[in-house]
């Protein structure tokens, strides 16, 4: 059963993820009295749940650093709270003035950031908002976004939701369920299986997701994949059963999610341009750290206060605009269009 026509798919899957895009901006920092050897810290979280980390974020901070003529260190943490935590240490001992930091859960990051504000090292929340941290903004995409659209009936929905500690998943799902949740109880839409990924791990997705496969006997005509790598598990799991593809959200578009969508396996991925991002917070780190005041677009509750951000647009990205990904520069077609995907390019 195919639960969504092909245009109304854009519109409806759209409409279940959520990204959210605040860009910190702003404000003073003081000058240490002795000579940084690095003045910024960029802490990411690991190379495994999204390809993001490797191929766009560190290379584009360190750039953009670079460009500034602003010593920085981009660090990853290979999915290690603790090693996280010591880079942070670490990023205060070597001097800097100012530390992005990618948390790898609200608990790491508020860690972190205590450690900072006791060394009067500025923070700020990058991507993920920290929740009950002391960051002074927060740069990132907007996690709250829906869109509007026609829906077939009946059909069984499954939510592979991204990791419950991570607050993104949590904005992700309040703006999909809110329109699913209506649905639900008309009795539109039936809610299948709902699982949250714990630390996002592809793996985990795939047994999850096999074990929701049989649960309903195979009866799932939709899935809700909180990213590309999620889903890219759900093609897994549906290619050894021998179905047929269903439609399938993503986000992140990664090189694997645009094969999915070109080969038909994915309905479209929420295409948030990372260098954007890594863009906006180099610029308010350095504005931090050249102590020059720069303009904010919102504030975001992190449940303590608010925090002043600014928010980035994502796209949601189907095969009918793709192409976007390659005139962008996001994307290589020699990223994606390899092997046996060189035959829808």
């Amino acid at each position: 059963m195919n639960l969504l026509s092909t245009k109304k798919k854009g519109a409806s899957v759209a409409a279940f993820i959520l990204i959210a895009a605040l860009a910190a901006i702003g404000v003073n920092g003081a000058a240490a009295s002795h000579t940084a050897s690095v003045q910024v810290c960029a802490l990411l979280p690991d190379t495994t749940t999204s390809v993001r980390y490797l191929l766009f974020d560190a290379p584009d901070l360190t750039k953009a650093f670079k460009n500034a003529g602003v010593t920085s260190s981009v660090l990853n943490a290979q999915g290690s709270t603790t090693t996280q935590i010591s880079q942070g240490e670490q990023c205060i001992t070597n001097g800097a003035k100012v530390i992005l930091v990618d948390a790898l859960d609200s608990g790491t990051g508020a860690t972190i950031e205590a450690n900072a504000a006791k060394a009067g090292v500025k923070t700020i929340d990058y991507d993920r908002l920290v929740l009950k941290g002391s960051a002074s903004y927060y740069v990132s995409f907007n996690n709250v976004m829906k869109a509007n659209g026609t829906y077939a009936s009946h059909g069984v929905v499954a939510e592979l939701n991204g990791a419950p500690t991570d607050n993104n998943a949590t904005l992700f799902a309040q703006g999909y369920n809110s329109v699913l949740d209506p649905l639900y109880k008309s009795g539109q839409l039936t809610k299948g299986p709902n699982q949250s990924v714990t630390n996002w791990n592809n793996q985990v997705a795939l047994t999850d997701f096999q074990g929701m496969l049989a649960k309903t006997g195979n009866k799932i005509d939709a899935v809700l994949a909180a990213n590309d790598g999620i889903a890219g598990s759900v093609v897994s799991a549906l290619k050894s059963a021998k179905l047929n593809p269903l439609p399938l959200t993503g986000q992140d578009a990664t090189p694997g999610g645009a094969q999915y969508i070109l080969a038909g396996w994915q309905s479209g991925t929420v295409y948030k341009p990372v260098p954007q991002e890594a863009n906006a917070a180099a610029a308010v780190a350095i504005d931090v750290v050249k102590g020059i005041k720069v303009p904010v677009n919102g504030k975001t509750n992190n449940g303590v206060r608010q925090v002043p951000s600014v928010l980035l647009t994502p796209t949601w990205v189907t095969k009918k605009n793709i192409s976007i990904l390659f005139t962008s520069g996001f994307l290589k077609k020699s990223q994606v269009c390899v092997g046996e995907y060189k035959q829808y390019c």
